[in-house]
């Protein structure tokens, strides 16, 4: 792995957001029935404030609760327009075979269309999701980033 601070301390610091837990071989068990990776550092433990507050910070900021309410008021309603179109179609798919084997040209009936009309649905509703974060949430959760990373710099003393 390479390293591009110049330091290789061989230490995996625990309290960055960005480090994926489920890479890291967390909740995995080793030949012996112990948990691989334990849950408790003792170096880690008993430590108040630091990076953890600056977080408690940037969560409880106003900025913060903007992109969340962004995500939130996009997602929510798209989420529930798509999940009952597709529990629309396999209610009527099952409930209603006469219906769905109803020929709307040729050999094609409106079960087909109608399944069609799911993959365009979602390839249209990650087109929207893209789209809505890209214009609505994706700077505004940049500069989020930008300013906790500066804050964690500066409780931490300078260091990288």
């Amino acid at each position: 792995m390479e390293k591009h601070d110049g330091r290789d301390t061989g230490e995996v610091r625990f309290d960055d957001p960005w480090y994926d837990a489920l890479a890291s071989g967390w909740g995995e068990l080793d030949s012996t029935g112990a948990p691989a990776v334990p849950f408790a550092r003792p170096e880690h433990e008993g430590r108040t404030g630091g990076t953890a507050d600056v977080y408690l910070e940037v969560q409880r900021s106003a900025a913060f609760q903007e992109v969340r309410s962004r995500y939130r008021r996009f997602v929510v309603p798209g989420v529930a327009v798509f999940f009952t179109w597709y529990v629309g179609y396999v209610v009527t798919a099952t409930t209603a075979p006469g219906f769905m084997a109803r020929p709307v040209t040729g050999a094609v009936n409106v079960a087909m269309v109608a399944g069609l009309g799911q993959f365009l649905s979602t390839f249209l509703f990650t087109w929207a999701y893209a789209r809505h974060a890209r214009l609505r949430r994706d700077r505004a959760a940049l500069d989020l980033r930008w300013d906790t990373q500066e804050l964690t710099r500066s409780v931490r003393g300078g260091e990288r």
